[in-house]
C-alpha cells in the first residue's frame, strides 16, 4: 500500500468507495475479501474536488470531511509562476526535475517530534473557546467537533515545529484556524459555501479574545 494516497476528484467516487477510504483514514487499515491489512506509516491522504461541478458527484458526508485535517483552496498560480510553467514546456518537464525533500523514516521521525511542542494552557483554552463559540453561535447548525479541536491543536504544534520553535503561539492558531476548522462546520445560511464557512470562522476569531 502507498504511504501517500492521492484521491483525485474524490466527490466523483461512489459512497461505497468513500466508505472504504474512511476506514483507511480512521483505522489505518483496509479490508479486502474479509481480510484486514494494517497500513504502514506514514499514511497520508490528499484529496481534490471541484466544488463548481455537481453533475455525477457524491458530496462527502460530514463524518468524512471531519477526517481531513485541513481543507485548502489551490486557486490560480501567481503570474510569474504561471509564466514559468508556460515557458518551461509544461508540467511534464517540471516533474522530470523534481527531487525528494524527505524520506519516509525522516518523516515519521518528524511526526513523532510534533507532540513534544509545548502549548501553554492559556493557548489550549483559547482553542477550546473558539470551538465553543461555533457550538453556541446561532449562525452554526453544526459546530467544530472534538476531532476538529484535536486537529487544530496538533496542527498548531506542527506549525511551530516547522518554524523552528518548541512552543506554540497565538499566531499559529490564527494562521491555521480557517484551513483546519472551516470545512467541519455547517451554517444556517450558505452551508457548503466555502467562502461563507471561511467568513464564519474569521468572525469567530474576531469575537474570541486572544490570550495574553
Amino acid at each position: 500500500f502507498a504511504n501517500v494516497l492521492l484521491a483525485d476528484e474524490i466527490n466523483r467516487a461512489t459512497p461505497k468507495t468513500q466508505s472504504a477510504l474512511l476506514e483507511a483514514m480512521s483505522e489505518r487499515r483496509v479490508s479486502v475479501d474479509r481480510k484486514r491489512y494494517t497500513l504502514s506509516q506514514p499514511f497520508l491522504v490528499l484529496a481534490t474536488q471541484n466544488p463548481l461541478e455537481y453533475h455525477g458527484t457524491f458530496p462527502l458526508p460530514e463524518s468524512q470531511l471531519d477526517r481531513f485535517l485541513m481543507s485548502l483552496e489551490v486557486g490560480y498560480p501567481p503570474r510569474l509562476e504561471e509564466r514559468e510553467l508556460l515557458l518551461s514546456g509544461g508540467v511534464e518537464s517540471i516533474l522530470e526535475t523534481l527531487q525528494p525533500v524527505v524520506g519516509r523514516d525522516e518523516l515519521v521521525e518528524i511526526q513523532e517530534m510534533v507532540p513534544r511542542v509545548r502549548v501553554a494552557e492559556k493557548l489550549a483554552e483559547y482553542i477550546l473557546d473558539l470551538a465553543a463559540e461555533t457550538r453556541g453561535n446561532g449562525n452554526f447548525l453544526l459546530g467544530v467537533s472534538t476531532r476538529g479541536v484535536q486537529g487544530l491543536y496538533r496542527a498548531v504544534q506542527a506549525q511551530a515545529l516547522c518554524e523552528g520553535r518548541d512552543f506554540a503561539i497565538p499566531e499559529d492558531v490564527h494562521a491555521l484556524a480557517v484551513p483546519v476548522l472551516a470545512h467541519r462546520v455547517l451554517l444556517r445560511r450558505g452551508s457548503g459555501d466555502r467562502d461563507a464557512q471561511r467568513q464564519a470562522i474569521e468572525g469567530v476569531l474576531r469575537s474570541v479574545p486572544i490570550p495574553l
